[in-house]
């Protein structure tokens, strides 16, 4: 493996590169999905409120 990195010193930077990307992708989605959840429970519960009166 230290053969490899030896013989393409860029490439542990790339790998580098590669994992940032995923892991701000990851965060992203993450986060966004958050976001849905908590504006489907706030539909959901505004939706039961009209409901109940009826």
């Amino acid at each position: 493996m230290s053969d490899l990195f030896d013989e393409y010193p860029m490439l542990i930077f790339a790998l580098e590169a590669l994992l940032a990307l995923f892991l701000l992708v990851f965060i992203v989605v993450w986060t966004s999905s958050g976001k849905k959840k908590a504006t489907r429970a706030k539909t959901a519960e505004q939706s039961q409120q009209r409901q109940k009166p009826q």
